[in-house]
């Protein structure tokens, strides 16, 4: 019989302390291998794997594409690399973007539940928005294991928060408590692995394929799932809804993945940008409009001088009316909707 031996691990802010408490409490000789995903900057070293490595518990190293799975050691996701899992390997790509990041928590669970069934434990810890959710839930849909770091010791909840709304999770506790669950899970036999509908599975492989950038993958055909009328906020393309039980999210057919919480931030995080951008166009017609009225002023044509400058001062109330737009806009996430509506509640 196998045991569950594939632990995989996604946090956001606040979760680089999570993550070095957790592995600092686990034992050496722990028959497991484990993977992590912590969001970070393209531009940051990788130094999650130093760090943890300081904790003389088990190896860290950031991932390598292609090399072998061994027990007894963490991979760390590379900074701009999603960390996707085959049969006996890894994968480091640099496949689309998901939930604004490379690397995502969602490919590494994704695949993680592809390859490895019912053996797979995911964990979702400190971080904000829902990157993990999705994936956790095609974890369990799997026959895996679900944890949840307690969102009330989370630096930032909303990532665990978000696993607990969507998904049935198998436990929610504190850091402190998951290193010993996690010596008690991989101690354990499994069973075989959840049967999935021939539907699903096709789309949990397609999707993972999109991430390890698979060379025999023909991406130039239409998405799957339901069509939306959502622009894609990377590339513009038109984005298409996919369903994981009750969760719905986003994919546009090059290959980016959003879920709805993520999309809702890209999407008003825009507006303010195109609300400025409206802002800069207003006032250069309005420098330009006063310009060419001091020429024609100048060249002694008062009455069409006079027009420009009247639309001058017709633009300019038009671009005070859109930077109060900009200082009125909310840049929105399901966490501060349901902050206010708790606001609403208490007053």
């Amino acid at each position: 019989m196998e045991k569950r031996n594939i632990i995989v691990i996604g946090a956001s802010t606040g979760g680089f302390e999570a993550i070095k408490q957790l592995v600092a409490a686990l034992p050496a000789d722990l028959d497991a291998a484990i993977f992590i995903v912590w969001h970070m900057s393209p531009n940051m070293r990788g130094i999650l794997p130093q760090v943890l490595n300081q904790q003389n518990t088990l190896l860290a190293t950031n991932a390598i594409d292609k090399e072998p799975i061994s027990a007894n050691h963490i991979y760390v996701a590379a900074p701009d690399k999603h960390l996707v899992l085959e049969q006996g390997m890894v994968r480091t790509t640099r496949g689309s973007k998901e939930n604004r990041f490379r690397p995502a928590v969602d490919p590494l669970f994704r695949s993680a539940a592809a390859s490895y069934g019912s053996r797979v434990i995911g964990i979702v810890l400190s971080g904000a928005l829902d990157d993990g959710t999705a994936g956790l839930w095609t974890i369990k849909s799997r026959g895996g294991i679900a944890i949840v770091q307690e969102p009330a010791e989370a630096a930032v909840p909303s990532m665990p928060a978000s696993a607990l709304a969507a998904v049935e999770v198998d436990y929610c506790v504190s850091i402190a408590e998951m290193a010993p669950l996690l010596v008690k899970l991989t101690a354990e036999t499994v069973a075989e692995a959840n049967e999935v509908a021939m539907d699903e599975q096709n789309k949990t492989s397609r999707e993972v394929r999109f991430a390890a950038q698979d060379p025999t993958f023909e991406q130039r055909h239409p998405a799957f799932g339901q069509l939306t009328p959502y622009a894609c906020p990377d590339c513009h393309g038109v984005l298409s809804a996919v369903t994981d039980g009750d969760i719905i999210r986003y994919r546009c057919h090059t290959g980016h993945a959003y879920s709805a919480d993520s999309l809702l931030a890209s999407i008003t995080e825009k507006i303010e940008d195109t609300l400025w951008n409206a802002i800069r166009g207003v006032e250069e017609s309005i420098f330009l409009l006063n310009n060419l009225g001091d020429h024609y002023a100048e060249k002694n044509q008062p009455k069409l001088a006079a027009m420009y400058f009247k639309k001058a001062q017709e633009a300019a109330v038009r671009a005070d009316i859109v930077r109060q737009t900009v200082f009125s806009h909310e840049q929105l996430t399901t966490a501060s909707i349901s902050k206010q509506v708790a606001e609403d509640e208490a007053a």
